[in-house]
């Protein structure tokens, strides 16, 4: 069976039109004859969508029970086995009651799928898992249902129902999203005109992302090379030199012509592993492209030009940026160089090829550095001067030989110094040995001479034949040793790399890591304050105050410098010191941006705060003191007749509204001193028999009350706890079915006392315990409209301000018990007859 397919339409808010598109486009798929049934669409009684579900088939949704409530849900089994050739199923994110097949909807879209049904839905971008946070940081409100992205980037085809932030808060006047009591809230806070803007833009970026998979897969799929110029790509080519900075900038500058044009740096490593870039210039270089908004990769090839022109193709870049090159004249003309090659290569990508101070200088010869070391070489020149002698003498002594035995000696001698010594002492033999052979061992002997045309062809190839050796061990020393070198060199970075991740202050790391690997006195990190440096840290001995007082120093960047005191460094070990300071400058970043993140937090905090504040007071202080004006308007009305009956009604709703007024404001009030500090606690030792029943004539409701006999007294504040028992208390009743009133009781517990308030309404689920404490929260209430969502938040605070604990507990079969625990008092209070 051939699998469904997946039509998304994606929204970047609530009543954009998404649900309404799907709909029209149900209609369109019915028109033509489409089997097509309406498996869930959430209306949220708007009309216009209620009139868009005449003349579909509805399939009936099923009731689920939970935690003594029955809620609706979409009917999975029935929709399979009624199996239509297309499903609308509306809100892919929507997490199921649990219960059911699957935790989320979109699980319930996978089997429909797997089917052979098509499925059209609707997602919101605050839905998407990778923009969840950022959506979160705009609004101010944590979206908790969430669908993996990868679902939506699988769908076959996603549509953006747009509409500009002007015409949706429009839309939301008018009554058209929401009900009238929460337009005010909704347009002062989610749908403000920044927040929808943002909104927009991440839909529309998300979406574009979305366009490019497609247009790659697509490429992919029919063997396209070619650049399709959809999009400004400017991908700049970095060697680690000093001119990489000039490239990154000129690259920048080029990108930032076309608006949404991309900027991308690559490095090309040689795959032999040997001839490495400046580990340092290339960290500070990847700092600096990622500051400029662009991206680092690195890729690994012998061919370079070659290698680089893949990437740029698989980048579908549109420019490539290189630096024009340093290599002197003479070199060109053995080498056209990288720069000319990609451009010869390059086909539709244009290249650009900048001048940079480099090329003025021309090109510095590397010095390769000794094979083998000075003693070694030193040995090998004396093997030469005694050993050779000493050979020729032994050969002259000895029985007669050929002087083709003669020759092999001689070569098995050379190979034996170019084994000990290297390339010069080898080079030497091979000379020594060819003029020792000449003079003695072939005839005529005793001159320089050479009677047979054979023996010169012998000499002339035991000549070659020696220098080859003599070569062929010495570079194979050489590579030996820059292999180890470059391996020892790769540990070292990897571990400063290992560093910079791992623990808690990485740059003291480093820094230690450096003091032992080079056996250092002293390593500091130096900051430039004009005019003078700044101490950033140091392990070791004393510290270095300026570059001038140290034995060696790396400049980092321009504002870095790490000053070394003990060694000076060789050529050899400035690589990979560049490199820790490199990484010593990204620590002290890194360390700087998390306190920066720490410090910003509370503000952060504060304006989640402020923000959720704003939007539950808007609506909840509202709503009392709006029944209240209207209650005093009516007895005041002078052209109105009441009787005792209405003004009476009129007194109790103004009363009413005026005490829950009062409610309110005192619970904000203590918020604020409690997150302030500044709220004043008086613990004595009281009795919960004189507590708990004064809590209940607040609320003016009679619930049952089982106390422990011989219960200690409580060392708390008696008002403060009259006040969380009023909210527990009051909290569940509002859950509590009319039929099962909450039950309070209290025992004591070794040296505590515990006083539980129960409810056998719907309850919470176990993973969202700690929300209900959260501030502005109204998890799990039946009418969301009731309160600010202050009273729990502010309950465990007034609790743990006195010393005790607010926890949360499931009551057996269903429902929520709060077990408030309070230090007993020194003695048991006597109960008054």
């Amino acid at each position: 069976m051939a699998r469904g397919q997946l039509r998304i339409y994606l929204g970047a808010a609530p009543g954009v039109g998404k649900t309404y598109t799907m709909l029209e486009e149900a209609h369109r798929r019915a028109g033509r004859g489409t089997d097509i049934v309406v498996g869930f669409v959430e209306t949220h009684g708007r009309k216009h969508t209620q009139a868009m579900l005449a003349d579909l088939e509805v399939l009936p949704r099923t009731t689920v029970s939970y935690r003594g409530a029955e809620f609706t849900e979409m009917d999975l089994d029935a929709l399979l086995a009624r199996g239509p050739a297309v499903a609308v199923v509306d809100e892919l994110a929507h997490t199921n009651v649990p219960g059911g097949r699957n935790a989320k909807r979109w699980q319930d879209v996978q089997e429909l799928l797997a089917a052979g049904i098509t499925v059209l839905t609707t997602v919101n971008v605050q839905h998407l898992e990778s923009l969840n946070d950022v959506v979160a940081q705009i609004t101010g409100v944590e979206q908790r249902e969430t669908v993996p992205d990868a679902v939506v980037r699988a769908a076959e085809q996603v549509e953006l129902v747009d509409m500009t932030p002007e015409a949706l808060r429009r839309r939301m006047a008018h009554g058209n999203i929401y009900r009238p009591e929460n337009i005010d809230a909704a347009l002062g806070n989610y749908f403000r005109t920044g927040n929808l803007t943002a909104l927009r833009e991440l839909a529309l970026l998300w979406l574009a992302d979305k366009v490019d998979d497609q247009l790659d897969a697509y490429r992919a799929d029919h063997h396209i090379d070619t650049t399709w110029e959809t999009r400004e790509r400017v991908v700049v080519a970095l060697t680690g030199g000093p001119e990489g900075d000039t490239l990154i900038r000129r690259a920048a500058r080029t990108a930032a012509r076309t608006k949404g044009a991309d900027l991308i740096a690559v490095h090309v490593s040689r795959n032999d592993g040997l001839a490495g870039a400046n580990p340092a210039a290339l960290a500070r270089q990847r700092v600096l492209i990622e500051s400029l908004g662009g991206t680092y990769h690195q890729v690994i090839g012998g061919d370079i030009p070659a290698a680089l022109l893949d990437f740029a193709r698989g980048a579908n870049a549109t420019q490539i940026v290189l630096g024009a090159s340093s290599r002197g004249r003479l070199a060109q003309l053995f080498s056209a160089g990288v720069g000319v090659t990609t451009t010869a290569r390059s086909g539709s990508i244009d290249v650009h090829l900048v001048n940079h101070e480099r090329v003025r200088r021309g090109r510095v010869t590397r010095r390769l550095p000794a094979a083998l070391s000075r003693r070694r070489r030193i040995t090998g020149f004396l093997t030469v001067l005694v050993g050779f002698p000493a050979l020729t003498w032994l050969l002259h002594v000895a029985p007669h030989m050929s002087l083709t035995n003669d020759i092999l000696l001689f070569l098995a001698a050379i190979v034996g110094v170019a084994l000990i010594g290297g390339l010069w002492p080898a080079l030497l033999a091979a000379v020594g040995g060819s003029l020792l052979l000449n003079w003695f061992f072939t005839p005529p002997t005793g001159r320089f001479t050479i009677a047979e045309g054979t023996n010169l062809l012998a000499l002339i190839i035991f000549v070659v034949v020696a220098i080859a050796v003599s070569w062929v061990v010495d570079t194979a020393a050489r590579t030996t040793r820059q292999a180890a070198q470059a391996g020892a060199d790769a540990q070292t970075l990897a571990t400063v790399a290992g560093s910079v991740l791992r623990g808690a202050r990485p740059l003291t790391a480093l820094l230690e890591r450096l003091h032992e690997t080079f056996h250092l006195d002293s390593v500091t990190l130096l900051e430039r304050d004009n005019p003078g440096w700044t101490v950033v840290a140091s392990v070791g001995g004393e510290p270095c105050t300026a570059p001038g007082d140290a034995d060696a120093e790396v400049t980092a960047d321009d504002r870095f410098t790490l000053v070394l005191r003990g060694r000076e460094l060789q050529a050899s070990d400035r690589r990979i010191v560049e490199a820790f300071a490199a990484q010593a400058a990204l620590a002290v970043r890194q360390e700087r941006l998390a306190a920066e993140a720490a410090a910003a937090k509370p503000l952060a905090e504060a304006d989640r705060m402020r923000t959720a504040l704003l939007a539950a007071v808007s609506h909840d202080l509202r709503t009392p003191l709006a029944s209240a004006k209207a209650a005093v308007a009516g007895l005041a009305a002078a052209d109105v007749h009441l009787d005792d009956d209405d003004r009476a009604e009129l007194l109790a709703t103004a009363d009413e509204s005026l005490d829950k007024l009062d409610r309110l404001v005192a619970n904000l009030l203590d918020m604020s001193r409690l997150q302030a500090g500044a709220l004043g606690v008086h613990a004595i030792d009281v009795g919960a028999e004189e507590v708990v029943p004064r809590a209940l004539d607040d609320l003016g409701v009679s619930v049952p009350l089982h106390l422990s006999p011989d219960l200690p007294a409580v060392h708390a504040d008696p008002g403060l706890l009259e006040r969380i028992l009023v909210n527990l208390v009051a909290n569940a009743l509002r859950h509590s079915p009319p039929d099962r009133p909450p039950i309070v009781t209290a025992s004591a517990l070794h040296d505590t006392i515990e006083i539980r308030v129960i409810d056998h309404g719907p309850g919470i689920p176990e993973d969202r315990w700690d929300d209900v404490f959260l501030p502005f929260q109204r998890l799990g209430d039946r009418d969301n409209h009731t309160g600010i969502g202050l009273g729990l938040a502010l309950s465990r605070g007034l609790t743990e301000a006195m010393g005790g604990t607010l926890t949360p507990e499931e009551t057996p079969g269903g429902g929520l018990t709060m077990i408030l625990t309070l230090p007993a008092g020194a003695h048991t209070p006597e109960v008054p007859e």
